[in-house]
């Protein structure tokens, strides 16, 4: 081994900087894949577990030690069984990327995007003026937004758009003539990622006035940190659906509202609220 440098006793090496440096991109990567979805409280889970069994196997806890052992004897294929559809779809990932097209090595690792604050302001007076025409016809909508995770497990279930956020794209995609209209839009950084989206249902008891629609709002909005917009096609009322809570009959300036303070909380107001919580 090549000597790098020593701490106390312990002695690390450039190799060992290099293994430590791969491992935690892979550890990020994993963890991006399964942002937003159910995979990765499973996921962080069976981490948690596995780092209580080496913490008991280096105190020479016996019986913990040889229970946890077993478990963990078995966690490959646990691993396997409870992430074949995250597996599946990390191998697919993979073979159709290529990592270092015009330059996108970063991007493709932690799914960077540059700062879109400027375009903000525009992006929302888009969504709003949309969604001020799919009320006025009547027209159903799911639209979510995403600022931290791409969501892309529930994108690849539509089909892909990669656009701008435009007022008449939006009315177009939901209108009921369009095949993009049955499903939600997934919206993430300033950008129309998918439409036709299946998003996952939830199993909470809710009004029965509210349809599948509302179900599979609040479904993504609990396994994610998404904002999500709701347009009813029977009765054209607005709702909002964010963090298992869900806000119905909501006014277009009071959505306009809950927008501005979703899109500005993370970089403003996080801190703050930190400390609330």
């Amino acid at each position: 081994m090549i000597l790098g440098f020593q701490i106390g006793f312990l002695t690390i090496g450039w190799k060992d900087i290099l293994d430590i440096f791969l491992v935690t991109l892979l550890l990020v990567q994993v963890y991006k894949l399964m942002k937003g979805s159910m995979a990765i409280k499973v996921f962080i889970g069976f981490l948690l577990i596995y780092l209580v069994y080496l913490v008991i196997d280096a105190l020479q806890m016996e019986l913990l030690s040889t229970i946890l052992g077993q478990f963990m004897g078995v966690g490959i294929l646990a691993v396997i069984i409870l992430f074949q559809q995250e597996i599946r779809k990390f191998f697919l990932l993979i073979g159709q990327t290529n990592f270092f097209e015009e330059g996108k090595f970063l991007h493709k690792f932690f799914f960077w995007t540059p700062d879109d604050g400027e375009n903000q302001r525009e992006n929302i007076i888009q969504i709003i003026e949309a969604i001020k025409l799919l009320v006025a016809t009547n027209t159903g909508a799911i639209i979510v937004l995403s600022q931290n995770s791409p969501l892309k497990f529930h994108a690849a279930s539509g089909d892909a758009i990669d656009s701008l956020i435009s007022k008449r794209l939006l009315v177009a995609i939901f209108n009921k003539y369009s095949p993009l209209h049955d499903g939600a839009v997934i919206i993430y950084k300033g950008r129309i990622v998918a439409a036709r989206c299946i998003l996952p249902v939830t199993e909470r008891e809710i009004s029965a006035q509210y349809g599948l629609r509302h179900r599979a709002a609040l479904g993504i909005a609990e396994v994610s940190d998404a904002f999500v917009i709701v347009v009813s096609e029977e009765t054209s009322e607005i709702s909002v659906m964010q963090s298992s809570e869900n806000t119905h009959n909501i006014s277009i300036q009071k959505l306009r509202n809950r927008m501005n303070k979703y899109f500005h909380e993370p970089k403003e107001s996080k801190k703050k609220a930190g400390g609330e919580k």
